[in-house]
């Protein structure tokens, strides 16, 4: 069976290490560790790891998640501080708790136990843009959630300023095997109130993978996909028998029909059972990546484009 790794565009420096796995005949689970990892070390990718945008006390606060489509099998991490490595721990916790989430503190104490390299996320360059950002807007009353409400409100209306509102890796993988798995990491929404949690460490709202009928993950507004519980409802509109486009659209409508004053970019990369690979944006012009194992590199597609 055709190895098959997808993600978001911003996932492409990763798709070789994973491929690296699914060719060595190593577990699609495996693979999108393997593909994320790059990404959270990704200096100039402001949305994931380390040097990520930070939350309004200027900490980066990292969310993962990832999902075995053999076993349903789940690990997440959220609100995640001093550590770049998200995407292992939340492996960690899938293979080693009886848990699916753990968050804030909880996830620190994890990282230090498992052995984790500790790192200082903030550099000087998302510091000055953190302090430049407030500084700017005239926020320096002591109302935060007032100044998470104006600065998200702005961003979310800033197409100039759309990857500091949101960004997140997606990655997908189906082994040789025909087992697919699916992974996310993100540092959230830049200036977010501290310990705000996203879709990406919801399992059935950022995150959903099940072999019977395929996987999906989501970027943007992650209270939008909470809201609707998005990658499940793909995987399960693949289950009701619609095809891996629709499926997307009839999730993305549901997306745009939601009342939300900071409604902004939401993005789904989906792959059903068979390996049909799409993905679909609110934004035109969006791309995804896609590597085979029949492939030396990896290519750029186009997602479907659906108006609100």
């Amino acid at each position: 069976m055709t190895a098959l790794v997808v993600a978001s565009t911003n996932g492409r420096i990763g798709l070789n290490d994973a491929m690296a796995v699914l060719r060595d005949g190593g577990s699609a689970v495996d693979a999108v560790v393997a593909g994320i990892r790059p990404v959270e070390a990704n200096p100039d990718d402001h949305t994931v790891g380390f040097s990520g945008y930070p939350n309004l006390r200027g900490e980066v606060e990292l969310d993962a998640s990832l999902m075995d489509g053999k076993t349903l099998a789940t690990g997440a991490v959220g609100a995640l501080r001093d550590y770049q490595d998200a995407i292992l721990l939340a492996q960690h916790v899938m293979n080693e708790l009886p848990h699916v989430l753990i968050a804030g503190e909880g996830a620190r104490q994890l990282a230090e136990e498992m052995g984790l390299p500790p790192v200082n996320l903030l550099t000087p360059e998302m510091k000055a843009v953190w302090q430049s950002r407030l500084d700017s807007e005239g926020l320096a009353s002591n109302d935060a959630a007032g100044r998470v409400r104006s600065l998200v409100g702005q961003l979310s209306r800033d197409p100039e300023r759309a990857a500091e509102s949101h960004g997140t890796v997606n990655v997908i993988a189906r082994d040789r095997a025909g087992n697919l798995a699916s992974g996310v990491s993100t540092s959230g929404w830049a200036w977010k109130y501290p310990g705000r949690l996203g879709d990406s460490p919801i399992i059935g709202a950022g995150n959903y993978a099940d072999n019977r009928w395929g996987a999906a993950a989501c970027t943007g507004r992650g209270e939008m996909a909470q809201r609707c519980c998005t990658a499940h409802c793909v995987v399960s509109s693949l289950r009701h028998g619609l095809s891996l486009t629709a499926a997307l659209r009839a999730a993305m409508v549901d997306l745009l029909a939601l009342d939300d004053p900071y409604k902004s970019e939401i993005n789904i990369v989906a792959i059903d059972r068979d390996g049909n690979h799409a993905a679909a944006s609110s934004r035109p012009g969006k791309t995804y990546v896609y590597l085979t194992d029949e492939m030396d590199e990896p290519l750029e597609a186009e997602r479907i484009f659906v108006a609100s």
